[in-house]
């Protein structure tokens, strides 16, 4: 797999471009779903430019099954996290894009971590574990990011509470060793650092890295910033190395991971595209809109080219002072709802004359 920030637009475009098409054309032939989408919308299958793949809105898959295999093929069923009645999306994985996708990952996370596995921390229950064959999206995070570890050490017991005791037999064990962590920003912040707070324990984890995403909504509902969660974590835990990502479920694999300079970077196998809401047309760097994320992992399910329901702003491409190419990007937060359902119903009309 290529270095993930070392191409620019020049290079990388044209890759991008052949691999995401010859994906719409795949998905077209083998899920009738998409395949009913894409006629009734008029959509090109071969596309000029980035822009122009044919996308998704990712609420689609809350509302059907859209899989590229057979029922023989599926390997691993991932769900999208969601309150209790919600409706949740269901993403079926075969064995092939499973393993490109953990190699992707452990591929772009290299540059942050190097190439040896450090001993790691992850900030959860082991119990989020038990289906192998099944798995939410914390069972999913959290089962791709351990494969960038060893000695892995579970934090929480099942009720959530921290293992104190645990963990600092971990630390010692591990002393002088650079530690990773990886975990879910909103439980961190919630059961990890709040509890140590409340009972007076401060840590020195030293040259350690924390890889996070996720739940920021409920973070910034209690108005914790990037800069508050990492400047906390820092002077309660000593945790030097902050990163936070983004992804999704639906396009599990390919997450955008922050770099020294606190921006969101495009790896060379995945590109964002940022939307007008109304229009749903291109808009330029510096604007915001809704985020379209694109991949070339996708091959068990249409989750190539996704629009999403969050807002963001390209911030630039290439010139990040990180020194990574690429584009590279901040996220805003969610859009309401209500703006996003007639895109979906424009896609999804489809299924409703097919029941």
């Amino acid at each position: 797999m290529r270095e993930p920030y070392k191409q620019s637009r020049e290079e990388k475009q044209p890759f991008l471009l052949s691999e995401l098409n010859q994906l719409t054309k795949f998905h077209f032939e083998h899920c009738p779903p998409y395949r009913d989408m894409m006629q009734k919308s008029n959509q090109q299958l071969t596309a000029s430019t980035i822009e122009d793949v044919p996308f998704l809105p990712v609420q689609l898959f809350k509302m059907m099954d859209l899989v590229s295999i057979s029922k023989e093929e599926i390997f691993k069923v991932l769900t999208s996290s969601g309150t209790t009645g919600q409706q949740v999306s269901k993403i079926f994985l075969d064995k092939e894009t499973a393993l490109a996708q953990t190699k992707a990952l452990v591929t772009l996370m290299q540059p942050i971590l190097g190439t040896k596995r450090l001993p790691m921390i992850i900030i959860d229950t082991k119990s989020v574990l038990k289906d192998r064959k099944s798995f939410s999206a914390r069972g999913a995070g959290i089962l791709g990011f351990s494969n960038l570890g060893r000695r892995h050490f579970y934090l929480f017991h099942d009720d959530m509470t921290v293992d104190w005791e645990g963990l600092n037999n971990f630390l010692e064990e591990h002393k002088g060793e650079k530690i990773l962590l990886f975990g879910f920003t909103f439980m961190i912040w919630k059961y990890f650092y709040l509890e140590a707070v409340q009972r007076g324990i401060h840590l020195d984890m030293g040259d350690s890295i924390l890889i996070h995403g996720g739940g920021w909504k409920k973070l910034q509902e209690e108005a914790v910033s990037n800069k508050k969660f990492k400047d906390a974590l820092k002077s309660q835990f000593g945790i030097q190395s902050i990163h936070n990502y983004y992804g999704m479920v639906e396009q599990v694999g390919s997450i955008f991971v922050e770099c020294s300079h606190g921006h969101l970077h495009t790896p060379v196998y995945a590109d964002v595209i940022v939307r007008d809401p109304l229009s749903f047309e291109p808009l330029p760097y510096g604007q915001q809109g809704l985020i379209q994320v694109l991949s070339i992992l996708p091959k068990s399910y249409p989750g190539h080219s996704l629009l999403t329901e969050d807002l963001g702003t390209i911030l630039g491409e290439d010139d990040c002072p990180c020194g990574w190419k690429g584009k590279y990007f901040s996220v805003a937060g969610r859009i309401p709802k209500a703006e996003l359902r007639g895109c979906s119903d424009t896609f999804a009309y489809g299924k409703k004359e097919r029941e």
